[in-house]
């Protein structure tokens, strides 16, 4: 609306304030108790409202106001309208202006000259407010959409607030980081708390009361991820799984069980798979253990496992993983999210959210255990994900009973993480010259540890080794024979043996038996450099620096007691209780 505003000369505007005899009614806004306060307010409604006016009242307090009106009605009328336009407070009320004092606002006593009423007719107040000089009076345009609204049109405002509305808003504050109460569309001191950190972050007054252009930006920067993601409810009736998914960044690829995969779309790299079997609480706990062999499950990150749930989280340098699955109705259902770790972490936090509050799992499908005809089979996959591999492995062998390992330190060099037996993390204790000390991070109790025999076979004597040839894929050690044919390394060295043994490099650390069953060395691999030997030739650290190195880190080792050969059976089970699978991870 245009409103057509005039300046009077200060004498008229005097007199007008001297005396209410042209003008007894007004309508009082509010009041405030410093002149600060008060001027601060009535410049904000100055920029919506005509008529503006502040007065001194008694007892230091201060009164916005509205007019001077002719008459009470008129007042009354412009009073209720604006009301219901919201653009005063709803407690605003009528007065005839007795109390009011010297005027404080507008500066420099200038204000606008209200539009007539029909009953004014015969003394239009636009006569009453003509200038005494021959100067033109300027029209004054008011912007049609303002800058923003004051505090009271702010409330005014959010009153006019749906719950479906306000609820919306707290989602908004919530992914804006701001707000993490329940979603109750009741504005608390919560809610309040969040508006009022919104508006100090985005540089405006923290008044607690998001103004209406404030509230779209709000809910407009939440609109736009959500419009990018498209996050939209999917209803899978095969897998029997109703989710939201965020359909922007993934598109639906295969049912591998007990999977069914989305693939990434537009080179986002984001993932989503949905888990869906059947089974019981020893299927869950199993596909608890399985999901953290695959590449897709980082190493770092929650694990939380409870009697029919469980959620796990991974983190790395490529990608940010979230599992969740719960045992419902004989069925085992879940989703995940992979989620690349340079990727927006505000989407993936929407995305996240919404697959969390939305996850259904359907009584009435579940994804077969076979799906679809010539499934891949591939020992280093699971329904088509990579397991994860360690970057080597080696043999170890535990030496005392508090589970610690004697290896190779060429396996377990520059190594991020170390674990035995794919099971159990160690630390390194202690490396010397080609022989390290391993410490579970958790107390173990090996079935069996090393006997040490210091009794050097004779050569061509029989000698055994217990490694894992195969770098663990046969989920147990292999036995390998062979023969002493040297008590020094072809060099000479005095802590070396020579054996007539073909090995592979995962052998390393193996423990070399003798028939009675006692260690009297360990697999070595020592730098031949550019000759290559015979395959059939291997070298062992003998008995002597083991324990000198052992011994010097806090080990004190058994010496074996027997001087009775063991039969193949008793070697074997031997070797296997006291031999470890060592990994190095990265």
């Amino acid at each position: 609306m245009t409103r057509i505003s005039a300046a009077l000369p200060l004498s008229l505007v005097a007199t007008l304030f001297a005396s209410t005899a042209l003008a007894d009614a007004w309508v009082q806004i509010e009041a405030q108790p410093s002149l600060t306060q008060a001027t601060k307010a009535a410049q904000d409604y100055a920029t919506q409202l005509p008529n503006v006016m502040g007065f001194e009242l008694s007892g230091r307090w201060h009164a916005i106001a509205l007019g001077p009106y002719a008459t009470e009605a008129e007042a009354i009328a412009t009073l209720t309208q604006l009301r219901a336009q919201g653009l005063i407070p709803r407690d605003s009320y009528t007065t005839d202006g007795t109390e009011y004092r010297t005027p404080f606002f507008p500066v420099g006593a200038s204000f606008t000259i209200p539009e007539a009423a029909p009953q004014m007719a015969e003394e239009p107040v636009e006569q009453v407010a003509q200038p005494t000089t021959e100067e033109t009076v300027p029209e004054i345009v008011v912007p049609q959409e303002p800058l923003d609204e004051t505090p009271a049109q702010a409330r005014a405002s959010e009153r006019e607030l749906d719950r479906d509305a306000r609820m919306a808003l707290q989602v908004a504050l919530r992914f804006a980081g701001f707000y993490n109460s329940s979603i109750d569309g009741a504005f608390g001191n919560g809610t309040r708390r969040a508006m009022s950190a919104w508006q100090e972050a985005n540089g405006h007054e923290a008044t607690g009361v998001l103004t209406t252009k404030q509230r779209n930006a709000v809910l407009a920067a939440y609109q736009a991820v959500v419009d990018k993601l498209s996050i939209t409810r999917v209803t899978d009736e095969t897998a029997g799984i109703e989710i939201d998914l965020p359909l922007g960044l993934v598109t639906f690829d295969a049912y591998t069980p007990p999977f069914a995969k989305f693939k990434s779309k537009d080179d986002s790299d984001v993932q989503v798979m949905l888990i869906s079997q059947s089974g019981d609480e020893d299927t869950l706990g199993g596909l608890y253990e399985i999901l953290q062999t695959l590449k897709i499950v980082p190493v770092e990150g929650e694990r939380s496992r409870k009697k029919t749930s469980f959620v796990l989280t991974g983190s790395d340098a490529e990608i940010t993983t979230h599992i969740e699955a719960t045992l419902t109705g004989g069925t085992v259902k879940g989703w995940a999210l992979i989620w690349p770790t340079s990727g927006d972490q505000t989407q993936r936090k929407m995305a996240l959210d919404a697959m969390k509050q939305s996850f259904t799992p359907l009584r009435d499908a579940v994804l077969p255990d076979a799906y679809g005809e010539g499934a891949e089979q591939n020992i280093d996959l699971l329904s088509g994900l990579e397991i994860r591999r360690a970057e080597r492995n080696g043999t170890g062998f535990y030496v005392d009973k508090e589970g610690r390992v004697a290896t190779s330190a060429a396996t377990i060099e520059s190594c991020a993480r170390v674990t035995l037996d794919d099971t159990y993390d160690a630390t390194v204790v202690a490396t010397d010259d080609g022989l390290a000390l391993l410490a579970p991070t958790e107390t173990l109790a090996p079935i069996a540890f090393a006997a040490f025999d210091s009794r050097l076979p004779r050569l061509q004597a029989d000698v055994t080794a217990a490694g894992y040839a195969y770098d663990g894929r046969l989920g147990t050690p292999t036995l390998n024979f062979g023969t002493m044919q040297e008590h020094a390394g072809l060099n000479g060295e005095a802590d070396v043996l020579r054996l007539n043994m073909s090995t592979r490099p995962s052998e390393a650390g193996a423990p070399v038996m003798a028939t009675t069953g006692g260690v009297i060395g360990m697999l070595a691999t020592l730098d031949t450099g550019s000759r290559a030997l015979p395959e059939d030739v291997a070298f062992a650290y003998d008995m002597e620096k083991l324990a000198t190195f052992l011994s010097g880190n806090g080990v004190s080792i058994a010496a074996a007691q027997s001087d009775t050969d063991l039969s193949s059976e008793e070697l074997i089970s031997q070797a296997r209780d006291m031999t470890v699978l060592v990994s190095c991870w990265n």
